[in-house]
């Protein structure tokens, strides 16, 4: 058995690090010397290709580990197979700024999505995993929105790569559609 409290402090460091690193492609070229205010305002509104998926990569992050610190488990230790799933989870969330670096430098190229989206569909599958070996949680109605929650982001990670064939440059925001998954809680909790 493996104290759950360290496994939490170990997820709560790497989701920290990982949406830290998700800003470092976020910059102006190092050679970038602008002469005058329009020239740093053309260079600031052209690193929205960079931006967009930074904001929807530090947003899917977030509403992850929103969902882990909502969904408690009512034990105070856990298995060693939820352990080690719970690792493979967290190696997922470290490749995030990576596949979010290679979609903002080539968003005009189908695969870069591919590598994004099916990463996400990665972490949702294993958290899947970690939900059905998790032995008891503090209240059904979060595993119930987590649920969803892991459902939306399998669908708009699909939508993003099927859009991905047709537009690759706008496929990433497919991914918007996780925005929907707070409203989508709220909504739950309130028919409960």
């Amino acid at each position: 058995m493996y104290p759950k409290a360290r496994l939490d402090a170990l997820s709560d460091s790497i989701f920290g690090v990982a949406m830290t690193l998700l800003a470092l492609d976020v910059r102006l070229p190092d050679e970038f010397q602008p002469h005058d205010a329009r020239e740093l305002i053309h260079a600031l509104a052209g690193l929205e290709p960079k931006l967009l998926p930074y904001v929807l990569s530090f947003t899917v992050l977030g509403l992850r580990w929103l969902s882990n610190v909502h969904l408690r488990s009512v034990g105070e230790s856990c298995s060693g197979p939820y352990a080690h799933w719970w690792l493979v989870y967290h190696l997922l969330i470290t490749c995030v700024p990576f596949t979010t670096i290679v979609v903002g430098r080539f968003d005009d190229f189908a695969p870069a999505m591919w590598l994004y989206a099916g990463n996400t569909i990665l972490i949702s599958a294993v958290s899947f995993r970690l939900l059905a070996l998790t032995p008891s949680f503090e209240r059904a109605d979060h595993l119930r929105a987590r649920r969803v929650a892991l459902s939306l982001l399998i669908a708009s990670s699909a939508l993003a790569i099927a859009w991905s064939f047709v537009n690759p440059q706008q496929s990433l925001w497919a991914l918007a559609l996780n925005l929907a998954a707070p409203v989508m809680e709220k909504r739950m909790s309130r028919s409960t």
